[in-house]
């Protein structure tokens, strides 16, 4: 609140300014990446991604189905026809092998998503990538903070998308960011963000004539955004640190039940938990747990349903995907509450009205008589 108002009251600078700068370093600092440009949103930065890469009309974009739409959308914003690879069953990102069997003549880029505070195997698509002369935009949307091997998440891509969207890590309400190493890419990430025009000074205060170079959009970060997001991004790895001690205890508990899976933990990974994500044996049992919460108010969720499958994407033809592991998954999965000011209270009554309800559908299941047909 202080540092938003402080920005508030210089009367200035409101648009653009010094803390959409001075946020921009820091994560590029953090991540060890060259460049960062500050976006409106982690859509935004990942359509001028694709833009600044000079990916279009006709391109192939290899995507998981199993993310938030965006994720897709990406391709479809520039022209060009997103193609669904199967994820793998660990860290619910994309499986290289799945991916490897997709590329064609046509394919561009391959845009993996780090699922829900963790990392997928990211440095497999890298080399792969690399083999096949594509382009990686790494989607990270949800897992700012976390690293794999000693590698920052964001940092593998030839360009790197962050969201900075209410249920993020960190948050600036809304907000995102991209990240390369690349001079020139760099240079047309800014271009696209601020309707194509070549800045060498402050826009708004300045006096002096403007070229515009291509065309571009208005998706800038506005000074006061990152104002809040620089006060938010100080406090990321304790806030993630929080989330990573609710998430073990849980975890600890939650798999003494043989019919839920939770988060894989792998020693060479730093996870962030941006969602706290279990999987159910079967839909039925995930679907009457939903509803059992629900009743406690507990808000669980499901992330996600296969994008492949929605109205707009069933429509462009897509509901023939082969995506066996993606189909099985997405009935399977359920997000629980987590968040760092989460009391210990708070945390045993989503732990214990699960197993409650877990342990009681067990039991249920086990005095129904097996019918024999002869």
């Amino acid at each position: 609140m202080d540092a938003v108002t402080e920005v508030i009251q210089a009367g200035r600078d409101w648009a653009i300014g010094p803390k959409v700068t001075e946020f921009e370093s820091m994560v590029s600092e953090y991540l060890g990446r060259k460049y960062c440009v500050a976006f409106n949103s982690g859509t935004s930065a990942l359509h001028a991604a694709l833009l600044a890469l000079d990916i279009g009309s006709g391109a192939e974009v290899i995507v998981p189905s199993f993310t938030f739409i965006a994720t897709a959308n990406a391709a479809l914003f520039v022209g060009g026809k997103p193609v669904f690879a199967d994820i793998e069953a660990d860290a619910y990102g994309l499986d290289p092998s799945s991916v490897e069997g997709a590329i064609t003549g046509k394919t561009r880029a391959i845009i993996p998503i780090h699922y829900g505070g963790g990392a997928c195997k990211i440095e497999e698509l890298r080399s792969l990538a690399d083999r096949h002369h594509l382009a990686l935009v790494e989607d990270a949307a949800e897992s700012l903070g976390a690293s794999t091997n000693g590698r920052k998440v964001g940092s593998f891509g030839d360009v790197a998308i962050l969201s900075f969207c209410g249920n993020k890590v960190m948050t600036s309400g809304e907000g995102g960011m991209a990240t390369t190493d690349s001079r020139d890419v760099y240079e047309r990430l800014k271009l696209v963000r601020s309707h194509g025009r070549l800045e060498t000074e402050n826009y708004f205060t300045s006096a002096k004539m403007f070229d515009y170079l291509t065309l571009g959009y208005n998706w800038r970060m506005s000074n006061i955004t990152a104002a809040l997001a620089i006060s938010q991004f100080r406090k990321l790895d304790k806030m993630a640190g929080m989330r990573r001690a609710h998430a073990e205890l849980m975890s600890e508990q939650l798999s003494r039940s043989p019919l839920i899976t939770t988060p894989a933990a792998n020693s060479h990974d730093l996870h962030v938990y941006q969602m706290y994500t279990i999987r159910l044996q079967n839909n039925r049992l995930r679907e009457g747990l939903r509803d059992h919460l629900a009743k406690r108010d507990i808000s669980a969720k499901v992330y996600f349903d296969p994008v492949h499958l929605t109205s707009h994407y069933r429509q462009l033809g897509f509901q023939d995907a082969l995506l066996p592991v993606t189909d099985r998954l997405s009935k399977e999965v359920l997000t629980l509450p987590i968040y760092p000011t989460m009391t210990s209270e708070e945390r045993d009554y989503v732990v214990s009205n699960v197993l409650e309800y877990v342990s009681k559908s067990s039991a249920t299941e086990d005095k129904v008589p097996v019918s024999v047909t002869q």
